[in-house]
């Protein structure tokens, strides 16, 4: 697994490769990255920054956020399900 960079770290490599002052591989090797990381950093911030489809940070974690609390009221659901359930039947005459 390719060891983390901080993001301070990464908004300061994807400057430096945005002013077009190197060509992109130089600049990877510069900061001791690989080009393919490098290309992929550039893609997130310009996703980031709207000049390119694609989800945000922001709305991903929104996303995941919202997926969690639907499953579990889902989860809640099935269990007031199974407890009706129960109840009616111990309310049934005999």
């Amino acid at each position: 697994m390719p060891k983390a960079f901080p993001l301070e770290f990464r908004r300061e490599v994807v400057a430096v490769a945005r002013k077009n002052e190197a060509p992109i591989a130089q600049v990877a090797k510069d900061f001791g990255i690989s080009e393919s990381g490098l290309q992929r950093w550039l893609k997130l911030a310009d996703i980031e920054d709207g000049n390119r489809p694609g989800v945000t940070q922001a709305d991903a974690t929104e996303l995941r956020e919202a997926r969690k609390r639907i499953q579990l009221l889902e989860q809640g659901n099935e269990i007031l399900r199974g407890a009706a359930a129960y109840l009616s039947q111990a309310s049934l005459p005999k």
